[in-house]
């Protein structure tokens, strides 16, 4: 017997029954123990990680992985959104409001006018938006003159360049963003060189503080070497979460190719030394090499 269509629409779950979802977990005595005891912070993590999850799927090009992921990202915006219905804050059609028009505001080249439409997507129009709509809607509170350069600590504008770029964000993208904030006022080195010297410089910096006691001052030089470092990628254009992910991808290829060459040996890497799992791994480079040659 097949199903009739009309019968897969009747048993095909929507937007609606999983808001209602939501509201039933989060009842207050009849509701899910676990559920109602959330809030905000408590569930940003499973919001962090479901978004990376959902990165994941599209890297593995797995498609049936990926709708499950979306599906359990979607369940986060729902979440929050309960969260703060309860609260009388906003609800999930406000979210839903709120970014559909926010779409519709930054592509006027799609939705505005005739003469908008035909002028097309202007250079830097997405970010000069943005900047435009985090603006301060009100500076009649603040207690000093912005535009006074004469006051100490006083700049002509009582917003920072690299406002708004979030805490939360993974360090590489977040190096990346203040880095390109920075830039669209000029402070910015003109080529890749300069950046290339920079690095010598951080990396010369960070072996003349190794083997010290000042393990803070290690960790800064460090994460000096990493800002730089990733300055390099964005110089070249290049993503450097991606561009770590990749390399992270093909350390695991290889290690694993060592374990299965020591397995065919009969041992395990604790049973290994340094010497031959060096050499395996470079066989495990020709390898790859090998295959990579063949396919081109």
């Amino acid at each position: 017997m097949t199903t009739s269509s009309n019968e897969k629409l009747q048993t095909h779950k929507s937007l609606s029954d999983l808001l209602a979802v939501m509201r039933a977990l989060r009842t207050p005595e009849t509701g899910c123990p676990w559920d109602l005891s959330q809030d905000f912070k408590s569930i940003v993590p499973y919001t962090i990680e479901e978004a990376y999850e959902v990165a994941d799927a599209i890297a593995r090009d797995d498609l049936t992985a990926l709708k499950e992921e979306l599906g359990d990202l979607l369940l986060q915006v729902v979440y929050h959104s309960q969260l703060a219905r309860e609260q009388d804050a906003f609800t999930f059609d406000d979210v839903v409001d709120g970014i559909t028009r926010k779409m519709i505001r930054r592509h006027p080249h799609v939705f505005g006018t005739a003469a908008q439409k035909a002028a097309g997507v202007e250079p830097g129009f997405w970010e000069r938006q943005k900047d435009k709509e985090r603006a301060p809607a009100d500076r009649s509170n603040l207690n000093v003159n912005v535009s006074d350069t004469s006051v100490p600590g006083v700049s002509v504008s009582d917003t920072s360049v690299l406002d708004n770029v979030p805490l939360p964000l993974p360090a590489l993208v977040r190096a990346v963003k203040l880095q390109n904030k920075a830039a669209r006022v000029g402070f910015d080195w003109p080529s890749l060189g300069p950046v290339f010297e920079k690095m010598r410089e951080e990396l010369i910096e960070l072996e003349e503080v190794v083997g010290g006691d000042d393990i803070g001052r290690i960790e800064e030089e460090y994460g000096d070497l990493l800002f730089v470092v990733t300055n390099v990628a964005r110089h070249l254009k290049i993503d450097p979460e991606h561009a770590l992910r990749g390399a992270n991808n093909k350390f695991t290829r290889r290690f694993q190719r060592i374990e299965t060459l020591l397995a065919e040996r009969g041992k395990i890497p604790a049973q290994s030394d340094l010497e031959e799992m060096d050499k395996l791994w470079d066989q495990a480079k020709l390898e790859e090499k090998a295959t990579s040659d063949d396919k081109s």
